[in-house]
């Protein structure tokens, strides 16, 4: 802090009463406008996961945009991004622009495809549509499983990014636990009661508010911070100097010289398989996959796809904050005396601009933890219920039983979440959730290539999707923090053959990729059943105006099922 800026916090008993006082107010509208949502694009009952936990799937273009943007820009992303980028630089931070440039257009190529599939036969998850493409319980489960366990700890890191602010405006002090995490829980108590309540709708709602402001936020901090520390070029000079005095001094203490300010070239592989890896990855999160369903045609989707590129803007203006705020001098320090990077973006706002102004942007962050959160809760909960509850506990579970499992279970997910980051080490959060993306990309082949054939043998996917699983987690939990000497401390290790620092997730997916291809090769010469496919070509390209689609739901008007064919077969509908 400034001087200036001291006394004021010692004045305050450490609390920016201004700051608090605007966060709160944007807080409280948020909050009303998630238990209002249940009356957005009204349905006669929640009862249903089609309504409760995919909205109706009745989104259009821009509630899509903002509802996609709040979920996969999150305040975890707000927080870290930046925070890698004032800490350790372009490798750790910057990897994430590009990644989302190459994401978009491989959802533009897939997703309108399980889009239609998924609204021609009533899929709630991918587990679903695996289910119904390969008649395979075990092969959903897994894809369910692996989805379920991977989104906990992304929850975590939400509860992380509400923390960061609440610990920069000066609450969350003290000795007494339950003082000192009031904040907190009172959070999640508002954030578990508008979901329950009002379903996706409620983060559709809000994404809205979220998004404006964090687009306000990011746009003026970009335009009047830089000329508050000399300009860009003491910016980029900063940030060079810290990097390169981080090495200087990693080297003397006989660490790895992890900065960068410029990937060099022995950082390519590590940058370029880091922003490949996680583009193929965040899709496969069932968070990402419930808030595209929602949308209410297959264009929708495509749309999105070619809009969302606006968000990899902003996002890249925002990293570079994490450089300004080494030009500013920002001294991230936690109510507990130590440095936290995490608290860097938090700090370089209450720092350099107006309380009000503070407010407005912790307000930012805290309300895009709760977008994400709650979509990842209801996404969680939609597959345990329909993939586990339902598939393997109660097989005959009605609609509104399924809805009501749903509801129950994004309140365990939060609660479990809340718990993790209470009781645990907030490192064993991100160090989990970077495991959890590289499971998650070991799905990529079922689903993905699913989407397009059926040559691969279910049995040599779900053995490819094992293999990567245990290579991926084993390989994690050989990365040792060299400052903290813990186990799962990075997603980096030696490309075998290669010899060259690389993504995890990339060589397990390789490993699950050949696996897969050479069983196959071997299974299908060997005439071995590969299950009864439930779909049909024109499924894939099916939108919610197509006669045939009009013309199923027209007849189950009549019939006691929510899903499938009136004949019970589904797929089988006859042109009009």
């Amino acid at each position: 802090m400034t001087p200036q800026l001291s006394v004021m916090a010692a004045d305050t008993g450490g609390i920016n009463g201004v700051a608090l006082a605007v966060l709160i107010a944007l807080f409280l509208l948020v909050t009303v406008a998630g238990f209002m949502a249940s009356r957005f694009k009204r349905a006669e009952s929640l009862e249903s996961l089609d309504e409760w936990g995919l909205g109706g799937r009745s989104f259009g273009t821009w509630i899509t945009w903002f509802l996609l943007g709040g979920d996969l820009y999150t305040a975890y992303t707000f927080v870290a991004v930046p925070a890698a980028m004032f800490a350790t630089g372009a490798v750790a931070g910057f990897f994430a622009v590009p990644y989302t440039i190459i994401l978009y257009p491989i959802i533009f190529i897939f997703m309108a495809r399980l889009w239609s599939v998924s609204h021609r036969h009533g899929y709630v998850t991918t587990a679903d549509f695996v289910r119904g493409r390969y008649d395979d319980r075990v092969l959903s489960l897994a894809v369910a499983v692996t989805g379920f366990v991977a989104t906990m700890p992304y929850i975590a890191l939400q509860l992380v990014g509400i923390q960061a602010v609440l610990e920069v405006a000066g609450l969350g002090g003290g000795d007494n636990i339950v003082a000192k995490d009031a904040p907190l829980f009172i959070a999640f108590a508002l954030l578990a009661a508008y979901t329950y309540s009002s379903g996706l709708r409620a983060p559709a709602v809000i994404a809205f508010v979220k998004d404006i402001l964090i687009y306000v936020v990011i746009i003026v901090a970009i335009i009047y911070l830089p000329g508050k520390v000399g300009g860009w070029e003491a910016i980029f000079g900063a940030a060079q100097d810290k990097m390169d005095a981080n090495n200087v001094a990693a080297a003397e203490a006989g660490l790895p010289q992890s900065s960068s300010f410029v990937p060099g070239s022995g950082a390519f592989w590590a940058y370029a398989t880091l922003a490949l890896g996680s583009a193929m990855a965040l899709f496969m999160y069932p968070h990402s996959i419930t808030a595209s369903l929602s949308s209410n045609s297959r264009n929708t989707v495509r749309r999105n796809a070619a809009l969302l590129p606006a968000y990899s803007f902003v996002l890249g203006l925002l990293a570079l904050l994490g450089w300004v705020a080494i030009a500013a001098g920002t001294t991230p320090i936690g109510l507990d005396g130590e440095p936290n990077a995490q608290l860097v973006i938090p700090q370089l706002f209450e720092d350099m601009f107006p309380a009000w102004f503070t407010g407005v942007a912790f307000a930012a962050i805290a309300i895009g933890a709760l977008v994400p959160a709650a979509i990842m809760s209801i996404a969680a909960a939609n597959t345990f219920s329909r993939n586990i509850y339902k598939e393997w506990l109660k097989k005959d579970a009605t609609p509104a039983q399924e809805a009501k499992v749903s509801k129950l279970m994004s309140l365990l997910v939060k609660a479990f979440a809340l718990v993790f980051v209470l009781t645990l080490d907030k490192q064993n959060a991100i160090n989990f959730q970077l495991l959890g993306g590289i499971w998650m990309m070991q799905t990529f082949p079922v689903i993905v290539f699913s989407l397009f054939t059926r040559w691969f043998h279910r049995y040599a996917l779900l053995v490819g999707w094992a293999a990567g699983m245990v290579y991926g987690t084993i390989e994690a939990y050989q990365v040792v923090n060299p400052v903290t000497g813990k186990h799962f401390g990075g997603s980096l290790a030696l490309i075998p053959g290669i010899e060259r620092m690389g993504y995890i997730a990339i060589t397990a997916f390789v490993i699950n990729v050949v696996l897969a291809v050479v069983l196959t090769a071997i299974l299908n010469a060997m005439k071995v059943s590969n299950g009864k496919d439930e779909t049909i070509p024109f499924d894939y390209f099916a939108d919610a105006d197509d006669p045939r689609v009009q013309k199923d739901l027209a007849e189950h008007s009549t019939h006691d099922k929510e899903y499938g064919d009136p004949d019970d077969i589904p797929g089988n509908a006859p042109a009009r």
